[in-house]
C-alpha cells in the first residue's frame, strides 16, 4: 500500500466510525417514521464521506480539534446524500443502481424520495445551527453550506448541467464551470467550513479554499474518466450513463489522455496551496486518493 493510501484508509479507520454512530441518530424515532426510514437507507449506503472526512482533517491542518468541526461535517454529509437522492431520480439522471443498492426511489418511491431528500437539507442546517459553537463561526459555516449548496453552487450547477444536454456544443469553460458549481463548490465548502471551525488564520482559510477548489475539479475530471472507461460493477452504479444522455465530458472535449493530464494538473495546483499549512500531511493523501480512486 501507498504512503498516500496508508495515509487515507488512517484517516478513514479513525473518523468514520465518529461520524456513522452520529449521523443517523436523529433519524431514528419520530412521527413520519418510513420518511425516517428513507433518509437513514441513503445515510447508510456507505462511501468514504469525502466531504466530512475533508472538513475535519482541514479543521486539524489548522490546528483545531474534530469535535470543533464535527457539526459542519455532518451537515456536508445531509447536504451530499440528499444531492445523491435527487439525482437518481426520474427527472434528474434517472438512476436504478447507487452504491450497488437500488437507488432510494426505487426502494421507496418518488414522493418518499423527494422528501427524503427535502429533510436531509432541512437538517444539515439544523444540526449546525444548533451546535455549541462561537457564534460568529457557527453563522460563517451556516453561510458557507447555503453557498456551496445553493444556486450559486451545488443546485446552480446541476441545472447547468441539465440544461447541457440540449446544447448543440458547449466549450471547455462551460464544463468547467458545471463542475465548479456541480461538485467543486460543496468540496470546497467542506474545506473552508472546517477551517473556519478550526479557528483559521486569514490566511490558513484562503489556502484551504484554493485546495478545495482544486481538489474539487480533480474529483469531477476523475468521474468523467471512470464513467468512460468503468463497468457498472467498478462503480455501483450505471457506467457510460453521461454519453448515453449527451453530456459533455472531459473526455469527450480533450479525449482520454488530455483528461487525464488535466486531473494531474488540477491536482497539483491543490497540493501547491497546502504548502504553508501546519498539519497537510493528510491532506495531501487525499489529493493524491481522489485522482486515483476506482469509483
Amino acid at each position: 500500500m501507498s504512503g498516500a493510501a496508508s495515509q487515507v484508509q488512517a484517516d478513514l479507520d479513525r473518523l468514520l466510525p465518529l461520524l456513522d454512530t452520529s449521523l443517523t441518530t436523529p433519524f431514528r424515532a419520530g412521527e413520519a417514521a418510513r420518511l425516517g426510514e428513507a433518509m437513514r437507507y441513503s445515510l447508510e449506503a456507505g462511501g468514504k464521506r469525502v466531504r466530512p472526512i475533508l472538513c475535519l482533517l482541514a479543521a486539524e491542518a489548522v490546528g483545531g480539534t474534530v469535535e470543533q468541526a464535527l457539526p459542519g461535517a455532518l451537515a456536508l454529509e445531509y447536504v451530499h446524500t440528499y444531492s445523491l437522492i435527487h439525482d437518481d431520480l426520474p427527472a434528474m439522471d434517472d438512476d436504478d443502481l447507487r452504491r450497488g443498492r437500488p437507488t432510494n426511489h426505487k426502494v421507496f418511491g418518488e414522493g418518499h424520495a423527494i422528501l427524503a431528500g427535502d429533510a436531509l437539507l432541512t437538517e444539515a442546517f439544523g444540526v449546525l445551527a444548533s451546535a455549541e459553537l462561537d457564534p460568529v463561526r457557527r453563522a460563517e459555516a451556516l453561510r458557507l453550506l447555503a453557498e456551496g449548496a445553493g444556486w450559486r453552487g451545488m443546485a446552480g450547477g446541476q441545472a447547468l448541467d441539465l440544461e447541457g444536454e440540449t446544447l448543440a456544443t458547449y466549450d471547455l469553460d462551460h464544463l468547467r464551470l458545471i463542475h465548479r458549481l456541480k461538485t467543486g463548490a460543496l468540496l470546497r465548502a467542506s474545506l473552508e467550513i472546517g477551517a473556519v471551525l478550526g479557528g483559521a488564520a486569514p490566511a490558513e482559510r484562503a489556502a484551504l479554499r484554493a485546495y478545495g477548489e482544486a481538489i474539487g475539479l480533480a474529483f469531477q475530471i476523475q468521474d468523467d474518466i471512470l464513467d468512460a472507461t468503468a463497468t457498472d460493477a467498478d462503480l455501483g452504479k450505471r457506467a457510460g450513463k453521461d454519453a448515453g444522455r449527451g453530456k459533455i465530458t472531459y473526455p469527450s472535449l480533450l479525449g482520454l489522455d488530455g483528461a487525464r493530464k488535466a486531473l494531474s494538473e488540477a491536482t497539483e495546483t491543490a497540493l501547491c496551496h497546502l504548502a504553508t499549512l501546519p498539519n497537510r500531511n493528510s491532506l495531501a493523501a487525499w489529493a493524491h486518493y481522489l485522482a486515483q480512486r476506482a469509483k
